[in-house]
């Protein structure tokens, strides 16, 4: 017996929030990148540790969210609580090697390729580990080619995501990237819910499925606090919106693009031309690195 799917039992709320929240975690992760592209070798794992957690937050509870507007009209749904926080610590993971290999590797070529596939095909993974723990008297079924389209999207978003990340373009350019993220993100949620389709076991089932919004509000705690707290740190690391870079020599920093290189460069030299030249003694050469 096939069953009938409500994907939107909020109307457009569960879509829009969903939206907003692969939003916040894109730009709060995209900035922790950025500015692990900034400092010295040994802060930057926290930086991209940080960041890695902050996108995958925010895509696990982008996911969760819209699924709160997910019901079957025949039958009640519930949630396998080890396989919904296990597809979180899948997120977490997978992005966070992708992203260490941008943040180490830079983001241009293979790295970036390699790096946008892994984070690309972690979000996929998630969304449907996170649709396995979905519990109810029946089985999904799904149609492969649009299965295929999603992947494809999460992989392109990731890689795009990325790319911007890598370029050290100032605050407003990752929040643009983090805009165009969340709707890649949230297109390929949706996209993965059109291929899903719901076989119900036996000919009788209880009425009046749910949508599980009360089950699934208390496991959304933990990642939105999460996301709250890494807002904090943006918030109070200015470096992290203005997006300037160190005074750490940059053949110390591998994984600096080309383009961070030339903004450090002028940089410089327009400061010494307002203040007067500068002696290079062999002091201000071997200048310890702030660690900002």
């Amino acid at each position: 017996m096939q069953g009938t799917i409500d994907g939107f039992s909020y109307g457009a709320v569960t879509p829009l929030v969903a939206y907003l929240m692969a939003c916040l975690g894109g730009a709060l992760g995209l900035r922790c990148t950025t500015r692990s592209l900034l400092v010295t070798h040994s802060r930057r794992p926290a930086w991209l540790a940080l960041g890695s957690a902050a996108i995958g937050s925010g895509i696990w509870t982008m996911h969760f969210v819209a699924m709160m507007g997910f019901s079957i009209k025949e039958a009640p749904i519930h949630y396998d609580k080890p396989i919904t926080y296990a597809s979180l610590g899948l997120a977490i993971v997978m992005v966070g090697v992708g992203i260490f290999i941008v943040g180490y590797r830079g983001a241009t070529g293979t790295p970036l390729f390699t790096g946008g596939t892994i984070t690309g095909l972690g979000v996929a993974s998630m969304h449907y580990l996170g649709m396995a723990g979905v519990r109810f008297h029946g089985r999904f079924t799904y149609n492969t080619l649009t299965v295929a389209i999603s992947v494809v999207i999460a992989v392109v978003a990731a890689t795009a995501a990325l790319w911007a990340a890598g370029q050290v373009r100032g605050f407003l350019w990752s929040v643009g990237a983090s805009l165009v993220m969340g709707l890649a993100v949230s297109g390929m949620h949706y996209t993965g819910m059109a291929a899903v389709g719901v076989h119900l076991d036996g000919a009788s089932h209880a009425a009046g499925g749910g949508s599980a919004a009360s089950a699934l509000a208390p496991m959304l705690i933990g990642p939105l606090a999460f996301l709250l707290i890494a807002g904090v740190v943006v918030v109070f690391d200015p470096l992290m919106v203005v997006g300037g870079p160190d005074w750490t020599p940059v053949e110390h920093k591998p994984g600096v693009p080309a383009a961070a290189v030339a903004s450090h460069e002028v940089g410089h030299s327009a400061l010494h031309q307002e203040h007067g030249p500068v002696h290079r003694t062999g002091h201000h050469r071997t200048r310890t690195p702030q660690n900002r």
